[in-house]
């Protein structure tokens, strides 16, 4: 069994696997004067803007973003807009994590794992 287990590990490590993290298409309506703002921060959030429009006197701000950089989104947004601006958002797709935050991932789970 225990041969079984670091063989496993072994063939594991060397097929190269990518960690997968959850994709959520964002929507925000925001007024046009905190346009700059909002994506600014999405920007730090390794969003990906795939759009903006108009609705009425707001303005439409389109983005994919990962779940893992969604974490108090809703405080942020209402603090740059003054609570103007709304979102909303649902799941769109799996994609790989970038290889720097996975080799981080990695790192910290051997980590853990050496402590254990």
């Amino acid at each position: 069994m225990i041969a079984a287990r670091m063989a496993m590990r072994d063939a594991f490590k060397q097929a190269s696997p990518q960690i997968l993290e959850p994709i959520y298409d964002v929507q925000i309506l925001c007024d046009a004067d905190m346009m700059g703002d909002i994506m600014g921060d999405l920007q730090t959030r390794r969003a990906m803007i795939s759009g903006m429009d108009s609705e009425g006197h707001y303005q439409r701000i389109n983005a994919k973003v990962p779940q893992a950089e969604m974490y108090q989104y809703s405080s942020t947004l209402r603090s740059l807009s003054q609570g103007r601006a709304k979102f909303t958002r649902r799941f769109s797709e799996y994609n790989p994590v970038p290889y720097d935050i996975q080799e981080k991932l990695m790192a910290n789970y051997q980590e853990e794992e050496v402590e254990a």
